[in-house]
This record gives structure tokens, sequence and C-alpha cells, in this order.
């Protein structure tokens, strides 16, 4: 990709053309300022969005976010809805951990409060909230009580003593994805899946107390229970081995599918089914069962958290009670109706890396956040800042109700090992008050904020493009790694 394939749009939009190549069935278009788009250039991400755009049913754009970055298929970042009924899924498009997405917790403390115990509540979330590679919790299994689990979602986590009734109706689709079904599930999926619930896993997956420190909009603000010092909580995790085993079975079956039903890709990462064919239905299925155990994922480590806040500062502080704010998954695929030419179509959206940012008035969104858009959580890289944003109507016209999910690597987590000493940066982050508790130094390093792309510039492109708008600023305080 050559500066000459594309054209700017506006300050923070750029289109690759239809013509630009013969088997693209719609235009790719992708947000970033001059820097970031320097960034997109130096790996395959915009051929890949390219790519995106010659899959049967594409509508309207292939679209990436301004956190693009080189992925499976798709890249990450990317964003494509498909007309039903044949319009295609893939899962290229929805990523091996499916339902990787962020949980944000609100408190009543400011960090006055929690700063004498904060070593303790690190220490302790580490010690609660079970991490690592492979890495299984206190929650065993049995098969069918898995299958129950994938398939009710939040439903069973509240029946299970896990949840609130509010936990739910704060989660993206109240948590549960309607249409899992675990017959779709391979009995490798099934074995992966029966101990890892209520773990947090490792690569970017984090748990990070965070401080409030600046609003943007006071009225989001205060309809989420924002202010300025709070004390806040962030969890960033998916389905574990259970979606990653989803995701590789697909790929494997969609393989000779795509033979099957005509269709050429430029690219075999994208296999594909048509989304009304045997196999595409069941794939959604598999897919949603993985959602939904990424979502009692969350909120069983919810539920940690709120115990480690017990342990820590009962008897300590006035109130030390958890809860929650919003749930949202960055690695889905989604049936949903939008706008497409100034006709109501249903499609299915493909979010890889990208978050759902539903604007004002949506119906799917909870009474106490409908008038002001969906929450957005846009979690940064380890010891930088991230972002509480709210869907907008611009989000809807023009993204298909998404924006941007963190910020996006610029290093291969190989390179930033070869890079960064997890040891030298743990003290840099402790020497800026950053509390540390990770499981290794190589993961640490792994995650260095070097190796990422600069948070609050992707947050100002999609600011400024309106497909969300900045609530707050929070930074970390202490950080929990697997």
């Amino acid at each position: 990709m050559k500066r000459g394939d594309f054209k700017r749009i506006s300050p923070t939009l750029y289109e690759i053309p239809k013509s630009f190549r013969s088997d693209m069935l719609v235009p790719a278009r992708f947000y970033a300022d001059a820097e970031l788009l320097e960034g997109a250039l130096g790996d395959k991400s915009l051929d890949q969005l390219v790519n995106t755009a010659t899959l049967p049913g594409a509508m309207k754009y292939a679209l990436a976010m301004p956190d693009i970055h080189q992925g499976y298929g798709f890249p990450i970042g990317g964003v494509l809805a498909t007309e039903l009924p044949d319009g295609v899924i893939s899962p290229g498009g929805v990523g091996y951990d499916i339902n990787c997405g962020v949980r944000l917790l609100g408190t009543y403390l400011d960090e006055e409060d929690v700063a004498p115990y904060l070593d303790e509540l690190a220490t302790q979330l580490q010690r609660s909230c079970p991490h690592g590679v492979g890495r299984g919790g206190s929650i065993r299994l049995k098969r069918n009580e898995l299958k129950a689990l994938v398939e009710q979602g939040g439903t069973w986590a509240l029946k299970n003593g896990f949840a609130t009734k509010m936990d739910l109706e704060h989660t993206e689709e109240n948590g549960r994805i309607r249409g899992a079904d675990a017959s779709k599930v391979s009995k490798r999926a099934l074995k992966r899946g029966l101990d890892q619930v209520g773990t947090l896993g490792a690569g970017n997956h984090f748990i990070e107390v965070d401080v409030v420190e600046e609003i943007f909009y006071e009225t989001a603000a205060e309809r989420m229970g924002l202010f300025p010092g709070q004390i806040v909580v962030q969890i960033h995790c998916g389905s574990r081995g259970f979606g990653h085993q989803v995701c590789s079975d697909y790929v494997k079956r969609f393989q000779p599918v795509v033979h099957r039903y005509g269709i050429k890709l430029p690219d075999r990462e994208l296999v594909c089914a048509p989304l009304s064919s045997p196999e595409g239905q069941d794939y959604l299925a598999a897919m949603s069962a993985a959602a939904n155990y990424a979502f009692v994922n969350r909120q069983v480590l919810t539920h940690l958290i709120r115990q480690s806040f017990e342990v820590t500062l009962a008897g300590k502080v006035k109130n030390f009670h958890v809860y929650q704010i919003y749930d949202i998954a960055h690695n889905m695929a989604k049936i949903e109706e939008h706008e497409v030419d100034g006709n109501r179509v249903t499609v299915c959206v493909h979010r890889k890396g990208a978050t759902r940012a539903f604007g004002p008035g949506s119906r799917v969104l909870p009474d106490r956040y409908r008038d002001i858009g969906q929450p957005v959580l846009v979690p940064g890289s380890m010891g930088t800042a991230s972002w509480i944003l709210v869907g907008t109507e611009k989000s809807m016209a023009q993204s298909f109700g998404s924006t941007c999910h963190g910020a996006g690597r610029t290093m291969s987590r190989s390179k930033a090992k070869r890079t960064v000493y997890g040891s030298e940066l743990r003290k840099q982050l402790e020497g800026r008050g950053i509390r540390v508790r990770a499981g290794s130094m190589r993961g640490l390093a792994e995650e260095a904020p070097i190796a990422y792309k600069d948070v609050d510039r992707v947050i100002e492109v999609v600011h400024g493009a309106g497909i969300a708008r900045k609530v707050a600023r929070i930074v970390p305080v202490a950080v929990v790694k697997g």
C-alpha cells in the first residue's frame, strides 16, 4: 500500500477506492492522523483491510480504526458488515480470543482513601485472580455444567451467586448472546474450558486499579458515577482456551467450505461461510457460546475483585463496595440492524479489535445510559492512560456503531522482549507510583508501553471524527498482569 493508493476524505478519514482492485466489492476506509497513518503503512494491515472488502455481502465500506495493526486475516481494528442472509461470517473477522473485552468497575473511594493500602490491595488481587498461560481457577466444572454456562452466559452467573442484576443490566447483551449452542462446540474446546472460568490468562490481559484523572463530559460522567480522583478497576480478558479452540476448529472446518460455496479469497486466512449456510450457522452458535464464556469469565473475576476489596479494606474505609459501570466486547460478530443508503438492513457486523459504540436512543442500551449513548471502554498500554467514551449518532452513521478498542501494537511481542528488560520496566513503572504484580518479567516486557501506539492520539482521532465522545481519562496506580 502506497500513499497514492488512497485519498483523504476528512482530517481523520482516508479512503481506498473500490477501483483500487478489481475484486473489491466496497471501498475501504480507515481513521488516522498523520503519525498513525505512517504506522499503518509500516505493516500489511491496510492490505488486509482491502482484502476484507472482497468478502461476499460486504456493505458500504470495509473500515479500520486508528489502532489498526496487522492481524490474522482481518486487520486488528477492522470492522466489516455483511448483508444477510447470504453475506459471509468469518472467524478471522472475530479473532482467536472471542469476546476479548473490557469491564469497568466503579467505587465510592478516592485515591487518598486507598493509598495507604494500595500495595496490599495489589497483592490481594494477584492472589485472588488466577493469571498466567494455561492457568486454571478455583471453579472446576463438569461438562454438563459448562454447557449450561456457555448457553446461559450472565444468567448462569446470576443463578450461581457471581453476579447482581445490575451487573447484567450494565453488560453488553445483558451478558448473554442468544443462540449459543454447546453442541456446536468441540470436545476439545469444552475440555479446555472446564477449569478456566474466573482466570485472567496472559498476553495483554490485565486487571488494573485506576484513578479518574480528568472529566470531559460531565453529564455522561455523572450518569456513570465517575468523579475526579475516584478509584476504578478495569478487567481486560476474554474466552481463554475455550474461545481459542472454537476459532481454531472453525478455521480448519471452513477451509474446504469456501470451495463448496464458490468463494474466492485473496488470503486463505479469510476463510468464511455464508451466514445462511449450515456451516455459518454452526460457527455463529459456537462463537456465541465462547462469547458467553467470556462474559462469565469477567463476571467471576468481578466477584473475586469484590472479595479482594473487602479483604483489604473492610474496617479501614467507610465504603469498599464495587459496582459495575459497563462491560463491552471488542472481538465479536453481531447480527444488527443498520441504515445503509437510506434503508434499514440486517447485517452481520464483524468487529475485530473494535468496540461497539451505539449512540443515544439505542434500544439495546440500559435505561441509565440510553440518552447519553453506550459507554465505550478503551484500555491503554500498561503504564499509560485509558479512556472512557460514549457512542454517538455519527458512529451509527459512519462506522456501523463502532470505534477503536485500544492503543494498537507497533511492535511484535518477540521484538518487545528483545528490546525491553521486564525487571527494568517494572522499576520504571513503580518509580512512577504504579504497583506492578506480574507472573513473569518476560510477559511484562511483551506489554511494555513502547510496543504500543499513543492511546491519547488514537482517542483524539475517534473523538475528532465524531465516532465516539470523550468522557473521562483514567490513569493506573496498580496493575496485575499474567
